[in-house]
């Protein structure tokens, strides 16, 4: 391990991990909400958005709930077909009103038998408890980990195209391990519901699985800082560059690895470090 390293992830994590983050950040979008299911399904699509300048994500995001008033759960779940219409021409880059059709078709099916979106990832705790709830992670056991989050995005993907009119084009949105992808936005949104600290920007709301299992959420900011750093050496920016950096971040820390997603993030978007 290299310690300058060490001390610089240490301090952007420290800068950029906190409340005044929220605000220009997608994140600022669920936390618009206190109810549960509200927060979820905000921050699913604005995870979802999660591609661009942030601050037509954060935009794109508030436009989309505006047109559920603002009540995403209530929406998705209690609409009448005739609802849908305020849906219509809602466009954001590739993502058009096909995609959030099916979308809110998937929400009202998957909440008619379950309280949270959680279980649409982690059907039970056999991925892992955290170890604040139940026991502690007491080394790093990384095929474990790999296995229990892969084994999640796999599941959500089938999971969520598992209806019976569920349009092919909406794939390319909603990514697979099994595909190569860094899956960059779900493990982001896996970040947001799973991670908990006194902070208070991540949501820990989710408990079926440890904030050790997560992968980092890696797109093409983070993975240039982490080659600029020397801690990633895979030269594609795929699900194996993911589990590298990951698997790096465990060893600064192995029951969070995925909070110096804070420090890479804000180290190649905010402060364009070369």
């Amino acid at each position: 391990m290299n310690e300058d390293i060490h001390q610089l992830l240490d301090q952007k994590l420290k800068q950029y991990n906190r409340i005044e983050f929220i605000e220009k950040d997608p994140i600022c979008i669920p936390h618009g909400y206190a109810k549960k299911q509200d927060i979820e399904i905000a921050g699913f699509f604005a995870a979802i958005f999660a591609w661009g300048n942030r601050t037509t994500i954060i935009n794109k995001s508030k436009e989309l709930l505006e047109r559920m008033d603002n009540a995403p759960y209530a929406f998705c779940t209690q609409h009448q077909t005739k609802d849908l219409k305020i849906l219509l021409d809602f466009v954001h880059r590739t993502f058009n009103d096909t995609d959030l059709l099916y979308c809110v078709e998937f929400f009202k099916h998957h909440y008619t038998k379950n309280e949270s979106l959680e279980t649409a990832f982690f059907e039970s705790n056999s991925f892992g408890s955290r170890p604040d709830q139940k026991t502690e992670i007491k080394s790093i056991d990384s095929d474990k980990h790999v296995n229990t989050v892969e084994k999640a995005l796999t599941h959500f993907q089938n999971y969520f195209f598992s209806l019976e009119d569920a349009p092919a084009r909406t794939k390319k949105h909603i990514a697979s391990p099994l595909s190569g992808s860094t899956c960059k936005r779900l493990n982001m949104f896996l970040r947001w519901m799973v991670r908990k600290d006194k902070q208070g920007v991540d949501f820990g709301i989710w408990n079926s699985v440890s904030p050790a299992a997560l992968i980092m959420p890696i797109d093409v900011h983070v993975a240039r800082v982490s080659r600029a750093l020397g801690i990633l050496h895979r030269p594609q920016t795929d699900w194996q560059a993911a589990i590298e950096l990951t698997n790096y971040c465990r060893t600064l820390d192995a029951k969070d690895p995925v909070k110096y997603d804070f420090a890479l993030f804000s180290l190649g978007v905010i402060e364009k470090f070369n």
